[in-house]
């Protein structure tokens, strides 16, 4: 006997309530929703959560089911937003809970596809698939999330097994382009197969007939965080809905020749648990995946990063501009040696970039996004200046008795001071402040606590010759003019 098709259930369960037809639904797409929401939070608890709120959402909508429209498209596209919508207002983040995470979503039980192809897409591959068309959406969902054929995608979306086929065939190409603009490289097969392979976890066993209970009762039955959740869901469908009608009425508007439309946007401005005007390791650990650059609210600045037990490390900072974020997103310290940053825009921000692996890749896509911008690290030959020694006899040089780490410090008005330093640590500083890249030709090892007097040069910058002077004077040490090849991280706007 052939099974009943998606619509067929949902229309059974709408006009009849037929309670079978409804929990044969969900037992068909548990493992879907579930997968979704799993991957976007981390957190199995979290994940089964969010797999009622879907359901009850689907068992609400039933009756006003449009025709064409695909239901595990549909699925896919409200658990994204109920998983959003629970990471705006959730935080049930734990050290444990992110390295079951790690286990889930990079498998070892797959040996077909490529696994760092599967790393590298992970982070990205929700935003990717929904900036896709719908109908090509729903066909990357129907291939490769639940397996059907060509002919079974067309028959869902009342299309042709060509149309089918095309519509897979496009998507493909403009997932590869996604990957590809933000520097994965893969083949569009590669992609299929890694979805294919990577993409369903199986729910757990009690899920499906839990949540078809839940969500036939509408939710009646289900916990006040469930229900609070479903009803933000549903305000965000509605709402998108809105937008999508005002996007449309401004286009005719336009092509009609319209002149004046005013139209008032209503945005959320919400402060997220991890801005904070002081960086915490501690609360960075314990946020959920999430990548986000916000316009910033503090007037001071700080920033810092967090590296888990398999060396993959987090970032987080308040108050930055966007240099700094790039730093980051590229693991570039050196900002003398970035060219191009006069195409950054000005202001503060606050960044976060918390996934379980991939946060440099992740942090420069949203680098792109918000601000037009990419990078990439060239050599090229430029002006610098050599730190050289002249004088082994300077008295401004000691070896130093500290133990531990460095410091360098300005010391009141009247001088610059350094303990425990290297001199490739020196050579760094004077870069800093002298605005020109300064390699060190030294040849000296080892530890130093380094005084350099104010009196004799203006260590701000501003008298950079004196500030040379003084640091040939007092530490025996030259700074002479070159044209050496360096590395440097070079910025353009994104085409």
């Amino acid at each position: 006997m052939q099974e009943l098709s998606d619509l067929e259930l949902l229309r059974q369960y709408a006009e009849r309530g037929a309670e079978a037809a409804f929990a044969t639904l969900v037992a068909r797409h548990v493992n879907l929703v579930y997968s979704v929401a799993r991957r976007q939070t981390g957190n199995a608890q979290a994940a089964e959560e969010i797999t009622q709120a879907v359901f009850v959402i689907l068992a609400r909508k039933a009756g006003g089911w449009r025709r064409g429209a695909v239901l595990s498209g549909w699925l896919y596209q409200t658990t994204r937003l109920t998983a959003n919508n629970y990471l705006r207002t959730e935080i049930r983040r734990t050290r444990h809970e992110q390295e079951a995470f790690m286990q889930s979503v990079f498998p070892d039980s797959h040996p077909e596809a490529d696994p760092e192809t599967w790393r590298q897409i992970m982070p990205l591959l929700e935003d990717a698939i929904a900036g896709l068309g719908q109908n090509e959406r729903d066909a990357v969902v129907l291939r490769f999330f639940e397996g059907k054929s060509f002919q079974e995608i067309g028959a869902a979306a009342g299309a042709t097994e060509n149309a089918a086929k095309k519509r897979v065939g496009r998507a493909l190409d403009k997932l590869e382009a996604y990957f590809r603009r933000r520097g994965i490289s893969s083949t569009a097969a590669i992609l299929g197969d890694t979805m294919a392979a990577n993409f369903i976890q199986t729910a757990p066993p009690a899920l499906a007939p839990a949540v078809a209970a839940i969500a036939m009762a509408k939710g009646a039955t289900a916990s006040l965080s469930t229900l609070t959740l479903i009803k933000g869901t549903l305000t965000i469908m509605a709402w998108t809905k809105v937008k999508t009608s005002v996007a449309v009425v401004a286009g005719l508007l336009l092509a009609t020749g319209a002149t004046t439309l005013t139209v008032k946007e209503i945005q959320e401005h919400r402060t997220y648990p991890w801005q904070t005007e002081k960086f915490d390791s501690s609360l960075l650990n314990q946020q959920p995946p999430q990548v986000r650059i916000l316009p910033s609210k503090f007037k001071n600045s700080g920033w810092g990063s967090s590296t888990d037990k398999d060396g993959h490390r987090k970032f987080m900072g308040y108050g930055c501009g966007v240099e700094k974020i790039i730093d980051f997103a590229y693991q570039f310290q050196q900002p003398v040696r970035m060219k191009g940053s006069e195409l950054l825009p000005v202001g503060k921000f606050d960044f976060i970039s918390s996934l379980p692996a991939g946060n440099e890749k992740a942090l420069q896509a949203a680098v792109r996004k918000k601000f037009g911008v990419a990078a990439k690290l060239e050599t090229n030959e430029t002006e610098v200046l050599v730190l050289k020694v002249r004088n082994r006899e300077a008295g401004g040089l000691k070896p130093s008795r500290e133990q531990g780490g460095s410091n360098m410090s300005t010391g009141g008005s009247d001088y610059w001071q350094g303990q425990n330093v290297t001199l490739s640590e020196l050579a760094n500083y004077l870069e800093a402040v002298l605005r020109t890249p300064v390699i060190d030709a030294t040849g000296i090892s080892g530890q130093f606590d380094v005084e350099l007097r104010k009196s004799d040069a203006n260590a701000s910058g501003s008298d950079v010759e004196g500030l040379k002077q003084a640091v040939l004077d007092q530490l025996g040490l030259a700074l002479e003019p070159a044209k050496e090849p360096i590395e440097q991280l070079v910025v353009e706007r994104e085409k």
